[in-house]
Parts: C-alpha cells; structure tokens; sequence
C-alpha cells in the first residue's frame, strides 16, 4: 500500500533533498514514527495478524531499508578512501 507509506518516503526524499554528507547519511534514522509502526508490523506478522495491505506496507518498508543499508555501505567506503 504506497499510501502508507507514504511518510517513510518523505522522510528520506527531504533528508536527501536537505543536501547530505557520507557521515550524515551513515547516521540517518527514521522518526520515531516509523520505527514504531515497523515494529508493529513485525510484531504483527509474527502473530499471523497481517492483513494484505499491511503486509505490502512492511515489504515497502523493508525495500527501503534495504536502499539506506547500501547508501550507508557506500558513504563509509567513501570515507575510507
């Protein structure tokens, strides 16, 4: 459901959007927010109580995590160079 996740992708846009730094892409998080609705989400799917749409909300969720675990990869093989 991309509407839902429609904050996550906010989030990052503006931060990339802000003009960024190897060390401030590295220390990047997601709001408090988030963080806390992926949480429930897992917590969730561990109980089986998932419907459709909230199982594409965390599959979005996980894609994105997956893009920001290789940025930040990469901007700490920047820094070692």
């Amino acid at each position: 459901m991309v509407s839902a996740t429609l904050p996550m992708y906010f989030e990052l846009v503006d931060f990339i959007a802000a003009g960024t730094t190897p060390e401030a892409l590295i220390a990047f998080r997601p709001s408090d927010a988030l963080q806390n609705r992926v949480k429930e989400l897992i917590g969730r799917k561990e109980h089986g109580s998932l419907t459709p749409d909230e199982e594409s909300e965390l599959e979005e969720f996980l894609h994105l995590e997956h893009i920001l675990i290789l940025a930040k990869a990469q901007a700490r093989r920047h820094l070692a160079q």
